[in-house]
């Protein structure tokens, strides 16, 4: 699937001129089987693709909220945030939003309000170097109506926010992670893949 050039962060590396293949990896935030995938493929198998695979393979993470955690549209909103302010940083924050997801699990929201939870979320984002204020004016929701005397107004964000749903939708993708490689859903790659897993798909496929 085509990516939005609004979510061009969401690729690990710029488009090379000869690349052939696409894998696409969806992921939730707050599901601890996404984050076990990512840290992985973050750690491992990242470096292999940017040192031998760069000129083959692109890869793309895509946001994949799942409801039955509610916190995940918020996490991924701030995301959202980061891909408008500094794409770049997207890969990065997202390794720090996995390493404390757990922070965004149900227990942990559920005594907070919507913007208290943006708030932690946008440290997150000022500790990898985007500007806490900036993540905040996309994030945060007014308290009062707005001047035509609307409630539902939702952020700065829930555009892309739709797409990303969308986009999961248009697809087939129910729960996360799914990856899919070259269009096809690739079952072979899960939460589980070692570092010597992934190493040895890399090796068979992006060639």
């Amino acid at each position: 699937m085509a990516l939005a050039p609004k979510f061009a962060g969401q690729r690990l590396m710029p488009t090379a001129a000869h690349q052939q293949h696409t894998l696409e990896i969806y992921l939730d935030y707050v599901c601890p089987f996404s984050a076990k995938l990512f840290k992985t493929f973050y750690a491992a198998a990242r470096p292999i693709i940017t040192e031998r695979y760069k000129t083959r393979l692109q890869v793309i993470f895509r946001q994949h909220i799942q409801p039955w955690h509610p916190s995940s549209t918020l996490t991924h909103e701030s995301a959202a945030a980061i891909l408008k302010i500094a794409p770049d940083k997207f890969w990065e924050f997202s390794a720090a939003l996995f390493e404390q997801q757990q922070e965004f699990f149900d227990v942990n929201v559920v005594n907070e309000t919507r913007n208290q939870t943006y708030d932690r979320l946008a440290n997150i984002g000022q500790r990898v170097g985007v500007d806490k204020n900036e993540i905040l004016k996309l994030l945060t929701i007014a308290s009062e109506i707005d001047e035509n005397g609307q409630l539902n107004t939702g952020n700065k964000v829930t555009n892309d926010i739709k797409a990303m749903v969308k986009a999961s939708r248009v697809v087939g993708v129910h729960v996360s992670p799914t990856v899919y490689f070259n269009g096809v859903e690739e079952p072979g790659i899960s939460s589980s893949f070692t570092a010597t897993q992934w190493e040895q798909w890399l090796a068979e496929n992006a060639v």
